[in-house]
């Protein structure tokens, strides 16, 4: 079954430029173009859309302000931020209200086709220059991008490392790491339903609600030990 993808820019040309470059793909259906994010929010009400490529920066309603509103409306669409800005804030931002991604606009077909296919199977895609970002606020938060980054639901008494087992363990330190679950599961030689019952279970331990907050307490209490 193809991938059905919208698009959301305000430039006419980028978005002809990436449904060019997409729509001869066998597995992809470019199912419609959006100029902001209200028109994006409104489409997504009236066509079944499974990746959202969105830009950032946009009249009316910014990507970010559109991607707030797309979490917690349309939950199944994987939303991948398409920017123009290496920027750290924006980065944290796609993050903290849910993205699934984020590429630059000067990405390459093959990286554009591979964060599609990632995502659509409910991994995250960040690249290299945008994960050293997100680990870098990690692993030396302040005080309060932590308290805006974690909700308080996500508090817990004692240690997630004490509490999940020997394989979880390893699949949460390979989440860590960056690796896909089907990455995880060429590693150790299971399925990657295997492992994708292995993350909910690991999720559900910690008392969040996805992998980004599962990571960021890991990480924090891993720093704490």
């Amino acid at each position: 079954m193809s991938i059905r993808i919208l698009i959301a820019d305000d430039h006419s040309v980028v978005r002809k430029g990436i449904r060019m470059l997409l729509e001869d793909e066998p597995d992809i259906q470019i199912v419609g173009e959006a100029a902001d994010g209200d028109e994006a929010i409104d489409l997504l009400a009236s066509i079944s859309t499974d990746v959202l490529l969105l830009d950032i920066t946009m009249p009316r309603m910014s990507g970010i302000e559109a991607l707030k509103v797309i979490s917690q409306q349309y939950p199944t669409v994987r939303t991948l931020m398409f920017s123009m800005h290496d920027n750290p804030d924006y980065i944290l931002k796609a993050v903290q209200h849910g993205a699934a991604g984020y590429l630059l606009k000067d990405t390459g077909l093959e990286e554009i086709l591979r964060a599609v296919r990632t995502v659509v199977k409910g991994d995250l895609y960040y690249p290299p220059n945008a994960s050293s970002v997100i680990i870098r606020s990690l692993v030396l938060p302040s005080r309060n991008q932590l308290n805006d980054a974690i909700t308080p639901n996500t508090t817990v008494s004692y240690s997630i490392w004490n509490r999940i087992t020997s394989r979880e363990t390893q699949v949460l330190t390979c989440l860590i790491e960056g690796m896909s679950s089907p990455e995880i599961a060429n590693k150790f030689g299971i399925s990657p339903n295997t492992v994708a019952n292995q993350r909910a279970s690991i999720i559900r331990k910690a008392g969040v609600k996805n992998t980004v907050d599962l990571i960021r307490i890991a990480l924090e209490e891993k720093r704490k030990n």
